[in-house]
């Protein structure tokens, strides 16, 4: 008799729930459509169908956009014929919600109403709306695993994407459990720019969720809709989790599968504004979506839901290239995006800012100031890193005037990406901030401009001290300095090898960055890779530390530095953003635009800033490491007391000229080594180059061209000596050593006497052999005259083509002094470091190069060899 009390008790507690549900359901129609509610439970189904038909039409005078994932056929039962979609923007309407015909964005204040199937009762169906958006999360129990939970996602997106305006909305997936698989049916929608990445690694997924949560905090407009197919680890989780309590100002909509499938032992996350969905063998349960509960008690929906089946293939395609041509307009970035209204109003004391992409539709502006000095920038070849340089030059030169800001550009690869900054042949125009440019740069020109930026450090230092200050900023106006931006393309190549030149070029580096805060001179840094340089080892940590902004390209991710999550992008033109030295939090992915793009648009802004220059802004120091050297193109030189042979030009910041000054000293004589046929050029411009420091008929030459390949070449010194109103005596091996003989016992005719010898080494033999009357060879007298002849005006200038033969003509290494200039062209480091007695030479031999030694000074230096005009060094390799 208990029991059967106990059943009719329970029989009267749910007859009287199900009354209060049915009464609430009446009210609730009662408001809505100001008409009596029926009492079969079938008209009222049919009116639930007319109310879903209703808040499905598109409002008056609106475009009509059909909703592409509705099914093909009618739904059985009373709601036959019904609409399968919401409409763009309308709100679901359940107990409790707003009223009918009030319209929302996804992203807006309101979520949108968004159909997952239809709610099966035994009188028939109607359409179940949910509400989803920003704030307005949905979580299903079962993963993508299940095709069931699998197609609604899909579905979800897509009506999603429909309800909200072209590019308002970016997806971005989590799917560590099938790797992605389920969103391959929407592969068109990524192709149309719509679908981001499917993140499945624990690296991408932190990455993921790194962005995430940046578009939190900005709580931009655009809605980004977060689509967990599978459930993450742990940590991941819990951040995902967080999303869900961001609220609707955060703009971010999470659809999360597998809230049931957690780690053994872990409780599922508790999650903010979440509608809960749990399948069973045949039907979905709804909860009641926060806000607008369909029960009283929290019960949720009282009727199973049958889900709707998969969209097809044409309707996903269909919205992809509706969606994918308004995103490509709407989205589309041009230098002009990039640049101030109007120029040169910036103002560079407290640091420079510029504009250099979008995160979605907002601007993303990077800085150099106190808090990143200094910048690093990462990315494969190909990746955009001379696109992303160029987009920061232009920006921060359309805002800064030359007086605020000073450029230093290098780039140490083959290529031209700062060659539009310095005047050519055919266009005269140049950035007039630039002051310093280096293309396919050495690695000493890179070194020079290294010296040249501390000594600029030193003479700032200097200023500060004189006024008391610690900061640019704190300057008085009456002192303008202008902040200094050094970059530096394919910076490793300063660190090739682990020579004295990468070690003082990392010493320099870590200078400039630790102390270039202060003084406003600022470095980027952009490589391929940052590791596995051998200079680096111990100092990478001391001299990158100090680059507080990392940009990463396509391929660059490790400027990020051993983050365990770390997930660069991969698409062209996109790079993601750190502003805290690669730490996790700190990321925001933006995309950036190709400036040459618009050539014309480009074009007008050089010539812009180019009219705009001061009057007294000149071009730029450029130094082209493809291009030949000539004594042509140098300044007639004057007349003097102590002439200079000239040689070619430095590899420093202003290209000076390389030359010798042939003194009285003994030894003041020139040997100019290597097989390269670049020996007799640069023989032929250093004999010239003494010809204009004399008077007519001063000095006279001594001209022995004793191998075929120079005959050319000696013929033209000759006459171009001749021009200059010398007297030219040629002579063969005889004719040399009776000359050498006879100036090495007395001075010549004239003030000045100068042998040119085109292949010493041809006349080895001649100078080896014993005159029968003096006992003394050709090498004896040659000895003397390089020891006492510069005392009487004699100086030798000659083109030994091997090191060894250069030094048996000396009589050995101990005698290396009675040749004090050297010019080595392609003879190896070590045999050149042996004849020297110098253990720690920087030296690779190369075409259009060569290593200028002065061995009373003493010095060394790179060089570009002066030849003929016409004549290419790479021709003859």
């Amino acid at each position: 008799m208990g029991r059967l009390a106990s059943a009719y008790g329970q029989a009267v507690a749910a007859h009287r729930q199900a009354r209060q549900r049915w009464s609430a359901a009446r009210a609730l129609l009662d408001r809505l459509a100001g008409q009596p509610v029926p009492e079969r439970t079938a008209d009222l189904v049919a009116r639930l169908a007319r109310l879903a038909d209703a808040l499905a039409a598109p409002p008056p005078g609106s475009t009509d956009r059909t909703d592409p994932t509705a099914p093909a056929g009618p739904p059985p039962g009373p709601a036959a014929g019904v609409p399968a979609g919401p409409p763009p923007g309308h709100v679901v309407v359940s107990p409790g919600g707003p009223a009918r015909g009030h319209r929302a964005t996804p992203s807006g204040d309101e979520p949108a109403a968004v159909r997952i199937g239809e709610a099966s009762t035994a009188d028939g169906r109607f359409p179940l709306l949910l509400p989803l958006g920003a704030g307005r999360h949905l979580a299903v129990d079962g993963d993508a695993r299940d095709p069931r939970v699998a197609v609604l996602l899909r579905v979800l997106v897509l009506r999603l994407l429909t309800t909200a305006a072209p590019g308002s909305v970016r997806v971005v997936g989590i799917d560590p459990a099938a790797w992605g698989a389920t969103f391959i049916p929407l592969r068109a929608l990524r192709d149309a720019g719509v679908l981001g990445g499917v993140a499945t690694t624990e690296a991408e997924i932190g990455a993921l969720l790194d962005a995430a949560e940046a578009h939190a905090r900005a709580g931009e407009a655009e809605l980004l809709l977060v689509v967990a197919a599978s459930a993450p680890g742990p940590r991941e989780l819990a951040r995902l989790a967080a999303l869900t309590h961001a609220g609707p100002s955060a703009g971010v909509c999470v659809l999360f599968a597998g809230r049931a499938v957690t780690t053994p032992g872990q409780a599922p996350p508790v999650l903010g504004g979440t509608t809960e969905v749990r399948l069973d063998e045949r039907y979905a349960r709804v909860g009641d979506p926060p806000g607008y509960p369909f029960s009283a008690d929290g019960t949720g929906l009282p009727v199973p839901v049958l889900l709707d089946g998969d969209p097809p293939a044409a309707a996903v395609q269909a919205l992809a290239d509706r969606l994918g041509a308004q995103v490509r307009r709407d989205t589309a970035l041009h230098l002009a995006d990039l640049l101030p209204e109007r120029r040169w109003t910036g103002s560079a004391r407290g640091g420079l800012t510029t504009v250099v992409g979008r995160c979605g539709r907002t601007p993303v502006s990077l800085a150099f100031d106190d808090a990143t000095p200094h910048w690093l920038v990462g990315g494969r070849t190909g990746a955009g890193k001379t696109v992303f340089l160029l987009d920061v030059l232009y920006g921060l030169a359309a805002r800064y005037s030359p007086a605020e800001l000073h450029l230093w550009l290098l780039d140490f690869k083959e290529g031209v990406s700062f060659t539009e900054f310095v005047p050519t042949d055919r266009d005269p125009s140049f950035l007039p901030h630039a002051r310093a440019v280096g293309v396919e740069s050495d690695r000493e020109y890179g070194l020079a401009v290294l010296r040249e930026l501390r000594r600029e450090l030193g003479r700032r230092a200097g200023l500060f001290k004189r006024h008391g200050v610690t900061k640019l900023a704190d300057l008085p106006d009456t002192e303008p300095v202008p902040r200094t931006v050094a970059v530096i393309d394919e910076f490793h190549v300063l660190f090739a090898g682990n020579d004295r030149l990468a070690r003082e070029a990392v010493d320099l580096l870590e200078e400039l960055a630790r102390k270039g805060r202060s003084y406003g001179v600022h470095l980027v840094l952009a490589s391929q890779s940052t590791s596995g340089v051998e200079a680096l080892y111990g100092r990478a940590e001391s001299l990158f530390g100090q680059f507080a902004l990392r940009v990463a390209l396509p391929g660059g991710e490790a400027v990020l530095g051993p983050r365990a999550t770390v997930a660069g992008p991969t698409r062209i033109g996109t790079a993601l953003v750190n502003t805290e030295a690669g730490a996790a939090g700190a990321d925001t992915l933006l995309r950036f635009p190709d400036a040459h793009a618009d050539t014309r648009q480009l074009a007008r802004l050089r010539y812009e800033l180019w009219d705009a220059r001061p009057d007294d802004t000149g071009p730029p120091e450029v130094f082209r490491g493809y291009a030949t050297a000539h004594l042509e193109d140098e300044p007639s030189p004057a007349a003097t007391r102590r002439p200079a042979v000239l040689v070619g030009r430095t590899v420093d910041v202003v290209g000076s000229t390389a030359q010798f000054d042939l003194d009285a000293s003994p030894g003041r004589h020139l040997a100019v080594v290597g097989t390269s046929t670049t020996g007799a050029h640069v023989l032929r411009a250093a004999a010239l180059s003494l010809a204009g420091q004399h008077r007519p008929g001063e000095a006279e030459f001594v001209l022995a061209a004793l191998v075929a390949t120079a005959d050319e070449l000696a013929d033209d010194t000759a006459a171009g000596l001749k021009a200059a109103g010398h007297p030219v005596t040629q002579v063969d091996a005889a004719g040399l050593r009776a000359r050498i003989a006879g100036l090495a016992a007395g001075p010549g005719e004239r003030g000045r006497t100068y042998l040119v010898v085109f292949g010493v080494d041809a006349a080895h033999a001649v100078l080896a052999a014993t005159d029968p009357d003096t006992y003394r060879t050709g090498h004896d007298d040659l000895r003397a005259l390089l020891r006492a002849g510069p005392g009487h005006g004699v100086h030798l200038l000659g083109w030994w083509r091997g090191l060894r033969r250069l030094a048996d003509d000396l009589g050995g290494s101990q005698n290396r002094d009675d040749v004090a200039c050297l010019v080595a062209l392609n003879v190896p480091a070590d045999d050149l470091g042996l004849h020297l007695g110098v253990t720690d030479l920087v030296w690779t031999p190369r075409p259009n190069r060569a290593l200028l030694v002065d061995r009373h000074v003493p010095r060394t230096a790179l060089i570009v060899p002066f030849v003929r005009p016409g004549y290419h060094p790479d021709e003859e390799h």
